[in-house]
């Protein structure tokens, strides 16, 4: 977990702002209201599919894995950093939150490599998961992560191995001007 820490730590930021904020979660406390709090969204967004094929397709998902995975880590960006001093940000304050995304992925790719899997976690209000951590007020929820190593191996993500969504190609997705 350390490697991975540092190598996210190693992401370009906006100005050098490096704005990313990690949290390792390791309360049981904290993690059974995290479930608790993930299922409640889990079933409301699941009444988002009501009288369509999806429903049964959406309930049959497995969208997190915070009872099984052996680490959980939820980043924030910090709206305010010194570092940077403000850099980048004056007409795009939204860098902030994209670098710290930078560092998510960073993150992913340096566990894929290693074999650990990573699941970012989605279904959740932000401001109920930021009050049950008690981070600062100008720290905004990025990310909740699972990490370990996944049951099987796959190459291919698990929504479009359930036949949930299957991949577009790329050429669906490029534009040229």
């Amino acid at each position: 977990m350390r490697a991975l820490l540092e190598t996210a730590a190693l992401a370009p930021s906006v100005g050098n702002a490096q704005p990313w904020r990690f949290v390792r979660l390791r309360s049981a406390a904290i993690r059974a209201a995290l479930i608790e709090h993930v299922d409640a969204e889990n079933m409301r967004a699941a009444e988002g599919y009501a009288g369509t094929d999806r429903q049964s397709a959406y309930r049959a998902l497995k969208l997190h894995g915070l009872r099984e995975a052996p680490e959980l880590l939820a980043v924030f960006c910090d709206e305010h950093p010194e570092a940077g001093h403000g850099l980048g940000i004056a007409t795009m304050p939204e860098m902030l939150r994209y670098s710290c995304v930078t560092a998510v992925h960073t993150m992913w790719l340096a566990a894929r490599a290693r074999g650990i899997g990573l699941g970012w976690v989605s279904i959740l209000a932000p401001e109920p998961v930021t009050r049950l951590l008690g981070v600062p007020a100008d720290w905004t929820l990025v990310a909740l992560l699972c990490l370990g190593y996944p049951a099987e191996a796959s190459e291919t993500p698990e929504l479009e191995r359930h036949g949930w969504q299957a991949r577009e190609p790329l050429a669906d997705r490029l534009f040229e001007r």
